[in-house]
């Protein structure tokens, strides 16, 4: 017989032996057996937690629910609603604002019932607000169609705290309008009064006018401070159904934190005005009342300035001391010869905007201007300025090794600041930021090869 080659022979085994066979099949089974008893127990892909049921829903067209655990699952439709809630309240609000200009300033316009002195009085800023709202609501409306659209039943990835915080601008409108409110019912009433004509109207249009619900148009005026006060009520709803881990979970706490500091501060220049009336009141806490005092310098600063809030960025602002020395050899003497006193310093830059179609659409553009604004702290409840704005583009600023905790700002043909910080690190920061703008919008660059010391006539100036 022919002896057969061994490589002609079809192996019928695995080729491994019995032994370590058994061996794999029994690793492999219990490898199985633990991924079924992980599957059992699998941990919540919000929270971690492991106390899902052992049986899950296999119709639930959202795989994201079946791996939730119930707390969570509730979670998420409580911040669904509150999301949906914040959306459609606006919309609401939005709605209300129409009304007001559709079926009482422009019919009243045009019916000559009212100069446009006397409707500016009682409408004040009311077609900034339309403006501010449409594009507010357009920007939300397009992120929950997003998130519908990519499957995103529950509305995680919208991020309601980091829309609000792009629109903060509009705490200002709301601020013009609420602070006008006394002024504006005050004059309504006495026109009321005076003007029958005017009196007719508002009583047929509340009668006889389906859109208004029977509401007169003192309750359509109050919508705006309505709807100011009821954000943080809106957002302490959406943080407390958003986990810490959520994206949007400190962007959320920002902007309760911003509208509350606005309110607080609205209710403070009420009571500066003598009104009776102030908006809800809110826990006070330092960073709160920090951030009060922030607004109203802001204000101080623009209104002295004169520039366009939507073109103004505020790039630093906080606590300095100043000191103006007397002569140019300060810095051999060292800076414990000066005589500082604290300043609250305001950096802002005049950003000119690209587009012009919209206020919050608006890219920005090159930087137009940058000043330094100095204001005395508070004297008798209000901000004082120490003296006009320093432009930048007529100052130079340096620093001295001798003297690290110090830099200095010279204005030219003028006067000299020396400028210092508690803290020896955000002395630097200021420096370099104001040296920054400083150097972009010289104006003495083009002269003279750009050295400072020739536009200077005192000789110690330091480079």
């Amino acid at each position: 017989a022919t002896r057969t080659k061994s490589a002609d022979v079809e192996r019928a085994d695995s080729g491994i032996g019995q032994m370590p066979a058994r061996k794999w099949r029994n690793r492999a089974s219990e490898t199985l057996s633990s991924l079924q008893a992980w599957e059992a127990h699998r941990p919540c892909t919000d929270c971690g937690e492991r106390d899902l049921p052992v049986e899950t829903d296999v119709q639930n067209c959202n795989q994201r629910r079946a791996d939730l655990c119930e707390k969570c699952r509730k979670r998420r439709t409580e911040r669904k609603e509150s999301v949906l809630e914040f959306v459609n309240t606006e919309a609401s609000y939005g709605e209300d604002l129409r009304i007001i200009k559709e079926e009482f300033y422009l019919p009243m316009q045009a019916a000559g019932l009212l100069s446009q002195e006397q409707l500016q009085g009682i409408f004040s800023n009311i077609q900034e607000l339309i403006d501010l709202n449409e594009n507010f609501l357009e920007i939300l409306q397009e992120e929950i169609d997003q998130a519908f659209d990519q499957g995103d039943d529950d509305l995680m990835t919208v991020c309601i705290g980091e829309i609000f915080l792009e629109f903060v601008n509009m705490l200002p409108a709301f601020q013009t309008y609420c602070l006008q409110q006394s002024s504006s019912v005050n004059m309504l009433n006495a026109l009321e009064k005076e003007k029958e004509l005017l009196r007719i109207f508002l009583n047929v249009s509340q009668n006889d006018n389906t859109a208004l619900r029977r509401m007169n148009l003192r309750s359509f005026l109050m919508a705006p401070l309505q709807r100011v006060t009821k954000y943080p009520l809106l957002l302490s709803r959406i943080i407390k159904a958003t986990t810490e881990y959520h994206p949007d979970h400190g962007s959320l706490r920002e902007a309760k934190s911003r509208i509350e500091s606005h309110l607080e501060h609205i209710n403070m220049k009420t009571k500066q005005e003598g009104n009776t009336w102030t908006l809800r009141s809110f826990r006070q806490d330092s960073k709160k009342k920090r951030e009060v005092i922030n607004i109203e310098m802001r204000e101080t600063a623009l209104k002295t300035v004169g520039w366009l809030r939507e073109e103004t960025r505020f790039v630093m602002e906080g606590s300095l001391q100043l000191a103006q020395p007397p002569d140019g050899q300060w810095v051999k003497k060292g800076s414990k010869t000066l005589k500082f006193q604290n300043m609250q310093v305001l950096l802002l830059v005049n950003m000119k905007r690209v587009s012009e179609s919209s206020l919050e659409s608006a890219e920005p553009g090159p930087v137009k201007d940058a000043v330094l604004v100095l204001i005395r702290d508070k004297n008798n409840g209000k901000f004082h300025l120490l003296r006009e704005p320093l432009r930048l583009s007529n100052c130079i600023v340096s620093s001295d090794p001798d003297c690290d905790d110090t830099f200095e700002l010279i204005e030219i043909r003028r006067e000299a600041f020396v400028f210092r910080d508690s803290d020896r690190a955000r002395t630097h920061h200021w420096f370099r930021q104001i040296r920054r703008y400083s150097r972009e919008l010289g104006s003495w660059k083009k002269r003279r090869n750009a050295l400072p010391n020739i536009m200077i006539s005192t000789p110690h100036t330091r480079p």
